[in-house]
């Protein structure tokens, strides 16, 4: 049950991330709730914020949370891209949102932003799939077995009871 449970943690966090980080770099779901997308958006939102130059920060956002989603999504160098977005989400709840309190922006108020509420619980799932791995169904997880396997039968070649 605890590989099927990674599993779905790192599903649902590939599907924010990989969203977020194509909204951000080609404006997906441009309409649907978040706003206009693309790069223009994201460098006028980060240089706003004080993140300069902004259409650095904007092309690394949207790669390092697109690059990431896909990477933990199917398990391959989980803990570094875990590390990777953790780092990142970090940052921008700093820069971002918590000038805001802790609460998103739940009645849509235009004069104000979300606060660190989702970026928190992002952050948390993030670390607890850095801190456990990305369960047996994994690449990850397939390259650990087999690595295991191998020491195993070598450690079993060379005993001499």
């Amino acid at each position: 049950m605890t590989a099927a449970g990674l599993l779905v943690l790192r599903v649902t966090l590939a599907f924010v991330l990989v969203s977020h980080g194509g909204h951000v770099l080609f404006g997906f779901a441009a309409g649907g709730g978040l706003g206009p997308g693309g790069l223009n958006q994201a460098t006028a939102r980060f240089a706003a914020a004080g993140l300069e130059p902004g259409l650095l920060v904007a092309v690394i956002v949207g790669v390092v949370q697109f690059a990431s989603g896909l990477l933990i999504g199917i398990g391959l160098m989980t803990r570094w891209a875990t590390l990777a977005t953790s780092a990142l989400t970090a940052i921008l709840l700093w820069k971002l949102h918590a000038p805001w309190g802790l609460y998103l922006n739940w009645v849509g108020d235009p004069t104000r932003g979300h606060g660190i509420e989702f970026s928190l619980a992002l952050i948390g799932a993030l670390v607890c799939l850095m801190l456990t791995g990305p369960g047996e169904w994994s690449f990850d997880g397939r390259r650990a077995y087999t690595v295991a396997s191998r020491a195993a039968g070598r450690a079993r070649v060379r005993w001499r009871g």
